[in-house]
């Protein structure tokens, strides 16, 4: 029996005229458009397809990750599909009920408590009161701000009032649940909770689109995925396929770039990190590793003066903030030479990573190995980890699984110890 599609899309297309953001809100120019000249018209505005030539189907109890670079269409599409703007062209049909999380504080009231927005956001989405009061306790424990609940909203901050949709959200019982890169903003633990939430959704028969830059999320979550590109539908296919040709889609400089985070860096400035990449030991940009492969760290540099014996660290992070590793040139009596000015990069080669899937957090400082000043710190990236089949277990390692993995034999009375592989259920079953 084949199974009903939650969603059907069929040459879905988007434009916008460039230069007429202005003009819905104001008669007279709307007016004066009107009695333009088409030519003048033609000279002033140009014609930008945020979507083109969509199409594809997502049958119930999918749960499908959307990819692609930034501006590539991704949260067009999901606009498109919760209602919130209409496509030039082409159709679209979703069946069912829809929750939708696609920018923090949407369908929230600046002045109005969190209590009070529960019940606006939730009417919004489609919640009758009793239903919402039914649900009141359950979101409020989901969200962890129940000693906030009486505040007003403008007091949150943007984590908070993710936490708030969310939990509105998951507790509506969608049909079809989309979900934007908002969930970045959450922390780990409540990252965990929406996660858990998709997956009973899941398991419910219910359908989720999930827009994510974490390609390890991605493919965690999600069965199958579209890779849309330039406002097009690039691949479709299973996650794993679709997260690997993207990837390779990057230039190799480009592909091992990460995006430094920088607020909050502090220093005195005559060094400043630029960029770092991550590279397999073989020099092939690596934006992403598995459990156990080696990584080389090359952080970009660019100092203002010449600079006696820089001093590098480096720190790894759980998504929770709790400190894995740190290192630093220092601590193994590693020499840096004087250097600058101009620019520069230094590489950091760790032969073997045993850490569980995930997101990891890297942080840098540089400070004088001789002035004992520091030149820049709290910078910032991310380290993407996805499951490997060569950690010798039986199914996939996460968080669950603390942090890192041990290379391991096991023996029993000084005789190594046998693993049956023959029935994977009853081995997967008596591990728990």
């Amino acid at each position: 029996m084949t199974t009903p599609n939650s969603i059907e899309i069929q040459a879905l297309c988007k434009r916008y005229r460039l230069g007429t953001g202005h003009r819905t809100g104001q008669l007279r120019e709307q007016l004066m458009h009107l009695f333009r000249p088409r030519a003048d018209e033609s000279r002033e505005e140009d014609i930008l397809w945020a979507l083109r030539d969509i199409s594809f189907t997502v049958p119930e109890g999918e749960v499908v990750g959307i990819i692609g670079r930034n501006g590539a269409g991704k949260s067009t599409l999901l606009k498109i599909l919760s209602r919130i703007t209409q496509p030039t062209t082409g159709s679209i049909q979703v069946r069912g009920r829809v929750a939708s999380l696609l920018e923090v504080g949407t369908g929230f009231h600046e002045e109005l408590t969190g209590r009070e927005n529960i019940y606006l956001n939730g009417s919004i989405l489609g919640m009758r009161r009793r239903e919402i009061e039914r649900h009141f306790d359950a979101i409020v424990e989901f969200s962890g701000l129940s000693q906030f609940v009486d505040t007003p909203i403008k007091r949150f901050s943007s984590g908070m009032r993710l936490r708030l949709g969310f939990a509105v959200a998951a507790h509506l019982d969608p049909d079809v649940l989309i979900v934007d890169e908002v969930l970045a903003v959450g922390d780990a633990g409540f990252q965990k909770k929406c996660i858990s939430a998709m997956e009973d959704l899941r398991s419910g028969g219910r359908t989720v689109l999930f827009v994510s830059h974490n390609m390890a999320a991605v493919e965690n979550l999600c069965s199958r995925g579209i890779w849309i590109d330039k406002g097009q539908l690039r691949l479709d296919g299973t996650s794993k396929e679709v997260i690997r040709a993207y990837l390779g889609s990057y230039s190799g400089e480009e592909a091992g770039a990460q995006e430094l985070q920088i607020e909050g860096r502090g220093g005195s400035g005559e060094v400043r990190f630029t960029r770092v990449e991550l590279r397999a030991l073989d020099g092939a940009p690596a934006p992403i590793i598995q459990s156990g492969d080696g990584l080389v760290i090359r952080m970009h540099f660019r100092a203002e003066r010449r600079v006696e014996r820089p001093a590098f660290t480096v720190r790894l992070y759980s998504s929770m903030g709790t400190l894995i590793a740190d290192t630093s040139t220092g601590l193994h009596n590693v020499a840096i030479p004087a250097t600058g000015p101009g620019d520069g990069y230094v590489d950091l080669e760790l032969e073997r990573l045993n850490l569980v899937s995930g997101r990891y957090t890297l942080m840098f400082k540089v400070e004088g190995g001789v002035e004992g000043r520091v030149w820049d710190e709290d910078v910032r990236c991310y380290l993407d980890v996805e499951p490997s089949a060569d950690t010798g277990t039986v199914r996939p390692l996460n968080s669950r699984h603390g942090l890192v993995y041990f290379s391991q034999r096991w023996k029993i009375n000084g005789a190594a110890a046998q693993v049956e592989f023959d029935d994977a259920r009853r081995v997967d079953a008596a591990l728990g």
